[in-house]
């Protein structure tokens, strides 16, 4: 009986030990909570490398939602898309991707083709979005966008309703 709880003692210590070296739950990758204990894992447009976005800045129930299952809970939602297409407006995407999301100077973002096919599902557009691409566009991410102001750029519920917005121009939703 001694030996049993000696070996449960060490495993447990061993543990903590463990998680002592592990980054803060801020990342969003495989240490990051959430309700239901996971979250998916984010990866870079330009060359697919892992894409640490804190966990904190998840701070609404819709973007903790996709964090926790990657689907947009926005889309379809008439509200939703109406500040997402203000968003859109305001953070001046029209110039690139024109009014209407059909591409301009920049590729069109409706699909069902896209320059990134990655961007048919929300995850992969809103990668695409939050830490930008190759072909010239910047990072819109809340930190990225202007690296000395790291309050400045989307939030991640700002920028689903942006994508329930695009989808909402197309006939590709991204929850699929």
């Amino acid at each position: 009986m001694g030996k049993s709880k000696f070996g449960l003692a060490l495993v447990l210590v061993l543990l903590v030990l463990s998680a002592c070296g592990k980054k803060d739950a801020g990342t969003a990758g495989a240490e990051a909570p959430a309700a239901s204990g996971s979250v998916i894992e984010f990866v870079t447009t330009q060359d697919s490398k892992p894409l640490a976005i804190d966990a904190k800045l998840f701070d609404t129930p819709a973007a903790k939602e996709f964090l926790a299952t990657g689907k947009n809970p926005y889309v379809g939602d008439a509200e939703a898309v109406a500040k997402g297409k203000k968003i859109f407006q305001l953070y001046s995407c029209t110039q690139c991707h024109g009014p209407e999301a059909k591409g301009q100077v920049g590729p069109g973002l409706i699909g069902p083709t896209f320059k990134y096919p990655k961007d048919a599902t929300n995850k992969g557009m809103f990668e695409t979005i939050w830490h930008g691409t190759n072909g010239g566009m910047g990072a819109k991410g809340v930190g990225l966008m202007d690296p000395t102001d790291p309050k400045n750029g989307i939030t991640p519920d700002e920028l689903l309703k942006v994508i329930a917005w695009i989808r909402s121009m197309g006939s590709v939703t991204g929850n699929e």
